[in-house]
């Protein structure tokens, strides 16, 4: 089994910049199906960016009625049912996904809808497949239908919190997961409404135990103040090995021994290609060369404004 990160930002300003990829992740040979998580602004790119094929997605999930969620569901859906000409796979999400509730929703068109088996799920409720099984789990968000999710398959469980603040009851819907992946905007005491920040991550994971915590979903608080240290500190609070996502990281699930998983940064396949135009470049010259470096490092400075710009979200 392995967990592929696409993206490891979240929050609308990290969408917006880009400072973090948006992709979601994708659980790959879990009982023998593949599955994309939240597969936000970018998911179809960021899976050829690192390699992992988007055709090969047995179903697609998305929690909540928010841009940063499902902005490429459904061309990963297209991708899902070779462009909807073939009947495939399973939707699973919030209602507001599926159909409209009052100021959210719906995601998807009844277009992309129809070619999949389509399942709105709902805190608590398990539904049973031949593969695995899902429960929805409970999130207090923007979205009232949010959900989050745990997965079971051959006595293997992964819980994922999705966008949620912190309250009481969320370790009861996320007991026994032997992997639990959270997404934790702000770092440190730093909550924000509808969100969890690192203090709520290590009281989460404390009471919940599982082998193995993933933080992702990262604002732009978070990715100043560095995600591993976050890492290191729910670790240190709680006995168990957290990692922080970056896009493109890749998890090796140890299904036996899932704390000794292995940590893999997967090629970035778009850098290369890069190098290569970078290379093309130098070959043509260019008729005014000082006034053209000129102006392109006017507009760099442009565009670091504009990521400045954000700093304080």
């Amino acid at each position: 089994m392995k967990i592929t990160f696409l993206g490891s930002g979240g929050g609308r300003f990290a969408t917006i910049s880009q400072k973090r990829m948006t992709g979601g992740f994708r659980i790959d040979n879990f009982g023998g199906k593949n599955y994309h998580v939240d597969p936000g602004p970018g998911a179809l790119v960021r899976s050829y960016q690192f390699g992992v094929n988007p055709t090969k997605i047995d179903g697609v999930f998305v929690s909540h009625s928010h841009t940063d969620h499902y902005g490429d569901a459904e061309i990963l859906i297209e991708a899902m049912t070779r462009g909807m000409t073939k009947n495939n796979g399973i939707i699973m999400g919030s209602q507001s996904v599926f159909e409209k509730y009052k100021r959210w929703g719906p995601a998807l068109s009844n277009y992309h809808k129809s070619n999949s088996k389509n399942l709105i799920l709902v805190p608590n409720k398990i539904k049973k497949f031949p593969s695995f099984s899902i429960k929805g789990t409970g999130t207090i968000h923007g979205d009232p239908t949010g959900v989050g999710f745990q997965m079971e398959a051959n006595d293997f469980k992964i819980s994922y919190t999705a966008d949620t603040r912190y309250f009481d009851e969320l370790a009861k819907y996320h007991k026994g997961a032997d992997i639990l992946i959270g997404s934790v905007l702000r770092p440190g005491e730093n909550s924000i409404k509808g969100h969890m920040c690192t203090e709520d991550f290590i009281n989460l994971v404390a009471d919940v135990k599982p082998k193995l915590a993933i933080m992702t979903h990262f604002g732009f608080k978070m990715i100043s103040a560095n995600p591993v240290k976050e890492a290191i500190s729910v670790n240190k609070r709680t006995g168990v090995r957290t990692l922080a996502a970056f896009d493109g990281m890749l998890v090796d699930i140890n299904e036996k021994n899932p704390q000794k998983s292995r940590m893999i940064r997967l090629k970035d396949r778009f850098a290369a290609h890069m190098k290569q135009e970078e290379v093309y470049s130098n070959h043509f010259s260019k008729p005014n060369g000082d006034k053209d470096k000129k102006n392109k490092n006017k507009h760099y400075n442009k565009n670091s404004d504009f990521n400045n710009s954000f700093g304080s979200k």
